[in-house]
């Protein structure tokens, strides 16, 4: 409650300063200075609240701004009314739709083309102009039919009148203040969102900017030149088009082959040769045709240099691999100015080094337009004869003599692309297979498993039938071992060793493969565990002849490491199974076979499924079994419950609310205590309906309304006061 009394006080007080201030700007007309600091206050309170903007709208403040600023005729109170406005409108989009009519970009257009205006006026006009059409469509569209950006384009043309820009002095460095906020605003009328008209418009200007870009090659120039050209040619293929036909895409080639060149001097020249490049991407993202105007300036050996520069951060470095990709994506000469410049080796680099995403995904697009040019080359190269195409050969020979090498490297370079993208598929490959192979060795287990209990049951505990089921079992390796020596690849021989027998397969990539050393110590700690047992069972005998043991290859290990293969794992647990089966006694006790709910290890379990997989398991471990038998005896407890009271208890919360309902069926439910409306909510009510609309809930959370009000209190008051001829109009 203190927290909200406090906040209500705060913007009580709001409310009651700018009031104060909107009387004093009324009362003291012939008072300049007053009315510039009451003006310079009321941004200071609309920048710490961001309600006092529209609260100073509704109560009129907003339009009398305006008119101030234009009816005024101190210079003085201009400026600090129309920052006030742009202050505003910047902060709220119902101050900036307000403001957004022909009638102010009129004014503005006046106070820029009035040469009596100064130029801290202009740029205040400018800044209202850019906060106006910044995310407004209508804003650019109010800026072209009013003829503001006509203006704002002869401003371009003709604020910074000299080449060489001193801004230590005064006058020019407000001068160029006065064209930088030309420039910001000028690309807000073009972009976000795009308007292909005013785009149009804009484009007389390349001549004038192409003209500043040679003629000033300074950050303070050319970043927002460029920045300007970038936006102006975003997504318009025909401004795209005008601009290389007015030489731009030259000029700025020539700029940035001077950047390059600087940029091993100053670290200011690389980033400045960064902003270059993205404008350059800009141009030909869309027609990749006109890089072959860039290969006249050896760009691409420029970027593949500018590439290697230290400072560059990730996202630099992607704006020039971008721009890398859109240059050889159709033209040859760039291509072959990769290969030359050992381009495909950076890329490979940036591939495999880079975490960032979309760099990665900006090296494989190079590689790709590289990959098809190199397939190219190398058929076109082994297609030659000297019969049919002798001028082409010519002409190869004049570019270069020594064309094979570099065909030799591009074929070397394509191999190992071609090589990281087999071994990908290789790496997705052996994932799948060794899910597959996970899934089919708990198959294997529990069909042998099943297997053993079957010839103990049906045939009896014999030895001639032991023998001959293990006779069986060893022809039956034997035939999986034929078909894996049959195979001659050995990716084929192990697939099929895995899928036969998980366990020999395992052993016998011991012998192969270093990495499973792991697992013949753990066999043979198995091994001793369980020699107790084959000393005393005549039956361990033949188990020597179904699973052979390899020799143990690791002696004297003093700390066994966690074993992670799942072939091995397998194996422990075969082994401590195969073990303790062979060393009971098949006449007195049966055998211990597997629980589902014990193995059920990497499944998704709830409730439901987990009983069922109970219920269907025939081997059931005491945990288990007392498990089912308890939910039984509870579902028979139900069933009869539910025929004597002939009620359905599905859940705690419906049990409790039907006991609920019968110990208080006799007594009657209170209704609330009726509490009138203040005079204090109904104008929060009207209140919030004027900022919120009808969302009652917002409202009941936004003012402090007594205890036990509900949105639907509000809403049911509001329309019983709007019916009332004094509430009909708040």
């Amino acid at each position: 409650m203190s927290m909200a009394s406090e906040d209500t006080k705060n913007i009580q007080e709001m409310k009651t300063d700018l009031n104060l201030l909107l009387e004093c700007l009324k009362y003291q007309m012939d008072n300049p200075f007053s009315q510039k600091e009451a003006l310079v206050t009321i941004f200071s309170i609309c920048q710490q609240n961001s309600n006092a903007g529209v609260y100073f709208r509704e109560i009129g403040g907003l339009m009398f701004v305006k008119n101030l600023a234009k009816s005024s005729k101190h210079s003085m109170v201009k400026e600090a009314a129309l920052y006030t406005l742009g202050a505003v409108a910047e902060q709220n989009v119902y101050c900036q739709q307000t403001l957004c009519t022909s009638e102010l970009f009129e004014d503005l257009t006046w106070f820029l083309s009035n040469d009596d205006s100064n130029t801290n006026l202009k740029r205040m006009s400018v800044y209202v102009i850019l906060v106006l059409v910044s995310n407004n469509r209508t804003g650019q569209t109010l800026v072209r039919e009013t003829g503001c950006i006509t203006v704002l384009t002869q401003l371009f043309r003709t604020v910074l009148s000299k080449y060489e820009l001193n801004l230590l002095d005064e006058n020019a460095f407000q001068s160029y203040q006065l064209w930088s906020s030309v420039c910001s605003t000028l690309c807000v009328c073009v972009n976000n969102p795009q308007n292909d008209e005013n785009q149009m418009l804009c484009c007389s200007l390349f001549p004038h900017a192409n003209d500043w870009l040679i003629n000033c090659v300074k950050p303070e120039i050319i970043r927002p030149v460029c920045s300007f050209i970038g936006l102006t040619l975003a997504n318009n293929t025909y401004v795209q088009k005008y601009f290389i036909s007015v030489g731009g895409l030259d000029v700025l080639s020539q700029v940035l082959v001077q950047l390059e060149s600087d940029s091993h001097k100053t670290l200011s020249s690389a980033k400045l040769a960064v902003v270059v490049t993205k404008t350059v991407d800009a141009c030909i993202a869309d027609n990749p045709t006109f890089g072959v105007i860039l290969s006249k300036y050896h760009i691409v050996s420029k970027l593949l240099t500018l590439l290697l520069h230290e400072s560059l951060d990730s996202g630099e470095k992607f704006s020039i691999i971008l721009t890398l990709g859109h240059c050889t994506e159709d033209c040859e000469e760039n291509q072959y100015d990769l290969f030359k410049n050992n381009g495909l080796p950076l890329m490979i680099q940036a591939l495999t080094e880079s975490q960032s995403e979309e760099l990665n995904k900006a090296a494989t697009f190079v590689l790709h337009n590289c990959k098809k040019i190199t397939e190219k080359l190398s058929l076109s190269l082994g297609e030659y004869s000297f019969d049919e195409n002798e001028e082409q050969l010519k002409d190869i020979n004049m570019k270069e003599k020594n064309l094979e090498e570099y065909w030799k490297k591009a074929k070397e370079i394509l191999h190992r692309i071609e090589q990281l993208e087999r071994e990908r598929n290789e790496e997705k490959l052996q994932r799948e297979k060794d899910k597959h192979n996970v899934s089919s060795m708990n198959i294997n287990i529990q069909n042998t498993l099943k297997h053993l209990h079957a010839d103990s049951i049906g045939r009896g505990p014999t030895a001639e039938d032991k023998d001959k089921s293990k006779s069986r079992k060893l022809q039956s390796y034997q035939s999986h071992g034929l078909l894996s020596t049959a195979c001659t690849n050995d990716h084929q021989m192990k697939t099929v060793l895995k899928s036969a027998n998980p366990v020999t397969a395992c052993y016998r990539e011991s012998g192969q493969n270093k990495n499973l050393c792991k697992a013949n110590s753990s066999y043979n700690q198995n091994l001793q565990e369980g020699t107790t047992f084959e000393k005393k069972n005549s039956v361990s005998q033949s188990s020597d002849r179904v699973f052979k043991h390899p020799v143990p290859v690791v002696k004297n290990r003093k700390q066994q490491l966690p074993v992670t293969d799942p072939f091995t794992l397998c194996s422990d647990i075969i082994n401590k199974e195969v073990i303790s089966f062979l060393a009971s006694n098949n006449h007195s006790k049966m055998l211990k076979y597997r629980c589902s709910g014990c193995i059920a290890v990497g499944k998704s379990l709830n409730s439901r499924n987990f009983s069922k997989l109970l219920h269907s398991c025939p081997y059931q471990c005491d945990r288990h079994k007392v498990i089912v038998e308890a939910e039984d005896r509870y579902k028979s407890e139900l069933r009869k419950s539910l025929i004597c009271n002939k009620k359905i208890l599905l859940t705690p919360r419906r049990r409790r609310q039907l006991s609920h309902e019968s110990t208080a069926s006799g007594e009657i439910k209170k209704r609330r205590i009726r509490k009138n409306f203040t005079e204090e909510e109904i104008n929060y009510l009207f209140n919030g309906v004027k900022k919120m609309g009808n969302h009652w809930n917002l409202i009941l959370w936004s003012f402090p309304f007594q205890q036990g009000r509900k949105a639907v209190d509000l809403a049911h008051k509001y329309h019983k006061l709007t019916k009332r001829p004094e509430y009909a109009a708040p």
